[in-house]
């Protein structure tokens, strides 16, 4: 069939020609929107979920949601090497000059630009050319100390107070959270903990792995009582099938329930997956109607593209001890795994492998769901780490 009308799309972040199975989520993130815009408390959403459940094309749906209520929003992704400090800054200069151009009367936009400039001569970094685009006098002792759970909170709320002044409201996005520090992680709760205290229209949406919940419960008890964690797992055996079929129909292709029922084997429901299995297939089919045997036909193709990019990447990242770390765990057949059964494969005494083990969890590569277990981020790596490493090095 013709390539050009393939309409599955895998990729990160991609978004899928069908987002299905996520309503729920959807319509509370719409009363969240809502109840804040009306500066009304409510809880900011920290999303969790394994690597390939959708958690980036979510964050981008809701972006979507929240400019249509004319909201004023930021969108971050954390990097390993990157403070939050430093991605958010030009944000928010973007941000303040924005509201600035909105007609209202009041200072709070130009005190933030202030409090803006203070942050950044307190945190003593250059971002391009922020430092000399800010042609105001910084306002000293607002967050300049130097101390990000200090400062951050305090330029957030310079932030909320001039969005309530322009009589507009401000969702702060945030992909990858759990690179942050603890320290960063710890000034976004106080920050979002000011927020609900004053009733100011800020609020922070944000996705990262399952370690989440723990790391913001690490850092401030009180955490719980200020977010919800939905947890971004698999869509069901029917609403995978509606995330292939529904696309297919519109173009008068459709998949056989075997097709259907051999795809959901194969991906276990994840939707990256979905859309690869989707794509190699629609590509393979010669008729209009994608079977059973096109799947299998198309299958080694999937392997290699997963194999290739999507497993490598985080392959390539790691060092031979905790790659040799990740095969024993593929040695185990369970969806979580004992540390004391990893140590005993690896023939070393379990409290040797904490360093390595801090390193896979700090690299996003594995977690702990419950105490003594651990478990890969990524689905289906432990079939990628039985091919590519066929034994222990």
């Amino acid at each position: 069939m013709d390539p050009i009308k393939n309409p599955f799309s895998p990729g990160a972040g991609s978004p899928p020609p069908e987002l299905v199975g996520r309503d729920r989520l959807l319509t509370e993130t719409k009363i969240l929107l809502a109840r804040v815009q009306q500066k009304r408390s409510e809880k900011s959403f920290l999303l969790t979920g394994l690597r390939g459940v959708g958690k980036t094309v979510l964050l981008n749906t809701i972006e979507h949601l929240a400019n249509e209520l004319n909201y004023k929003t930021i969108f971050i992704e954390v990097h390993e090497n990157k403070t939050v400090a430093t991605l958010l800054i030009p944000k928010l200069r973007q941000l303040f000059f924005s509201l600035d151009r909105i007609s209202n009367t009041g200072n709070r936009v130009r005190r933030g630009l202030a409090v803006l400039k203070s942050f950044i001569n307190g945190i003593k970094i250059k971002v391009g050319d922020i430092e000399f685009g800010l042609d105001i006098e910084a306002e000293h002792g607002a967050a300049d100390s130097g101390d990000i759970e200090v400062d951050l909170p305090n330029l957030l709320l310079a932030v909320a107070e001039a969005a309530e002044e322009r009589g507009t409201a401000v969702a702060l996005f945030i992909d990858e959270i759990q690179y942050l520090n603890s320290s960063e992680i710890s000034a976004l709760i106080m920050a979002m903990h000011k927020m609900q205290q004053k009733q100011l229209p800020l609020v922070l949406i944000a996705a990262g792995l399952p370690i989440l919940p723990a790391l913001a419960g690490d850092s401030k008890s009180y955490a719980e009582r200020l977010f919800q964690f939905p947890d971004i797992g698999p869509l069901s055996q029917e609403d995978a099938a509606k995330a292939l079929q529904d696309p297919a129909k519109a173009v008068d292709v459709e998949f056989t329930k075997e097709a259907l029922d051999e795809i959901y084997r194969l991906t276990q429901g994840y939707p990256y997956f979905l859309q690869e299995w989707g794509y190699q297939a629609w590509n393979h089919a010669q008729e209009p109607v994608i079977t059973m045997q096109t799947i299998q036909e198309s299958t080694p193709d999937v392997i290699r593209r997963l194999d290739e990019n999507f497993f490598r990447v985080r392959f390539d990242r790691l060092t031979p001890s905790e790659k040799n770390y990740l095969r024993a765990m593929a040695s185990l057949s369970a969806e979580a795994y004992r540390s004391s059964d990893i140590a005993s494969i690896l023939g070393v005494n379990i409290s040797s492998l904490g360093p390595v083990r801090a390193k896979l969890i700090k690299k996003g590569m594995i977690y702990s769901p419950v105490h003594g277990d651990m478990a890969f981020t990524v689905p289906l790596f432990d079939d990628f780490m039985r091919r590519t490493m066929p034994a222990l090095s």
